[in-house]
């Protein structure tokens, strides 16, 4: 078991703030970039960890990852959970969202055969969840935006 390596979190910040790199960390503190990554952690410098676990309930086969619906539904899960992502990106997802869900439609998932579009069971719909919950994200992010822009509330 190797020795825990000592990293001072204000030098750590200091340097982090001035654009170095984790690789440039990691050779200046004398560690891996693993240990830089832990180090950011535990100094609150690293955005917090999103959990798509509600967006993607299924163990995804590694083929399927990277699909269109998965992509749309990290996408929305991010949105609803605060994060920002390019316009572009945010768009797609939305509409992929909304055209299911005007069409009465849901998403599902079987391992070997990747996502499929199922007709929705009212109560339990997925597409719908998180179009709902990108939606209200993105009206709560506008009214703020508008606050800041205006000072006002």
């Amino acid at each position: 078991m190797g020795r825990k390596a000592l990293i001072d979190q204000e030098e750590l910040r200091r340097l982090a703030g001035q654009g170095l790199s984790n690789a440039e960390l990691a050779a200046r503190f004398g560690v891996s970039e693993s240990g830089i990554l832990q180090a950011k952690r535990a100094a609150g410098l690293s955005k917090p960890m999103l959990d798509h676990s509600r967006a993607i309930p299924w163990k995804l086969d590694r083929a399927h990852n990277q699909s269109g619906p998965a992509t749309n539904l990290r996408n929305l899960s991010s949105v609803a959970q605060g994060r920002a992502i390019p316009a572009e990106k945010l768009n797609t997802a939305l509409r992929w969202a909304g055209r299911l869900v005007a069409s009465g439609m849901d998403i599902s998932y079987e391992p070997g055969r990747g996502f499929l579009e199922v007709p929705a069971s009212p109560g339990d719909w997925l597409a719908e969840r998180m179009l709902n919950e990108a939606r209200k994200a993105v009206d709560s992010a506008e009214v703020s935006d508008a606050v800041e822009d205006h000072g006002e509330e």
